[in-house]
């Protein structure tokens, strides 16, 4: 025969199961505070700290007032010497301990910033692409994280548009997934270069603006739940 569950044994067996988790919550400290998630913004110029990377900043900042709890960071490639991708025999060079970056499990997106040079990326920005190869292997390492990108070029129809193409086209190489910002925004920044300055292209500056912000919450967007 079953024992006979009576009131007395019942709230004998509560007691017993509440002081076992209070015991098993006071073991377990609190968990640790969550790593607030980066976006890491990188300018593929030749020209260090030139118009590339100004738009790049412009997208940054507004992905890091999209919420609290973002960090964002400009990697300038434009002084580094560096190669593209030479497979398991790559030398060393400027960018490899950069790469510890993009490891970073913090990293929750990236903006990548690339002049227009004859309608196409820069070959600066197609070696930073080829050199982050290995996140790819033996994990995807920025698989299903947003992308937003900026380009920006002499003219307002200077090939700004077939440059986010090309660096979102190879970046689904990598998992992750490319937006832009809400209109005028639909694909990513494009910018113009004036007189070597991005200043007085209030438009194109909205539109980088725009692609940071969208980023930002969709970050945040994704965040765990707090624990």
């Amino acid at each position: 025969m079953k024992p006979q569950v009576n009131r007395r044994r019942f709230l004998g067996v509560a007691t017993t199961v509440a002081a076992t988790g209070a015991l098993t919550g006071a073991a377990s400290a609190a968990p640790a505070a969550t790593q607030a998630p980066k976006i890491i913004g990188v300018a593929c110029s030749p020209r260090k700290g030139r118009t590339t990377a100004q738009a790049v900043q412009a997208a940054l900042d507004a992905a890091k007032a999209a919420g609290s709890g973002i960090e964002t960071e400009l990697v300038d490639l434009g002084d580094l010497d560096m190669v593209g991708w030479k497979g398991k025999d790559q030398p060393a060079d400027d960018f490899t301990p950069l790469l510890a970056k993009f490891r970073d499990p913090a990293v929750g997106g990236l903006i990548i910033g690339s002049p227009s040079y004859f309608r196409s990326m820069s070959s600066l920005c197609k070696a930073f692409i080829e050199r982050c190869a290995p996140l790819r292997a033996p994990e995807m390492l920025l698989a299903d994280k947003p992308l937003g990108v900026v380009a920006v070029g002499g003219s307002r129809n200077g090939g700004q548009e077939l440059v986010i193409s090309q660096i979102q086209t190879a970046m689904l190489s990598f998992g992750m997934i490319p937006v832009g910002g809400h209109a005028p925004a639909f694909q990513g920044g494009t910018l113009v270069s004036a007189r070597d300055s991005i200043r007085e292209d209030e438009s194109g500056l909205h539109t980088a603006r725009m692609t940071g912000k969208r980023l930002g919450e969709i970050v945040l967007a994704h965040l765990p739940p707090p624990a």
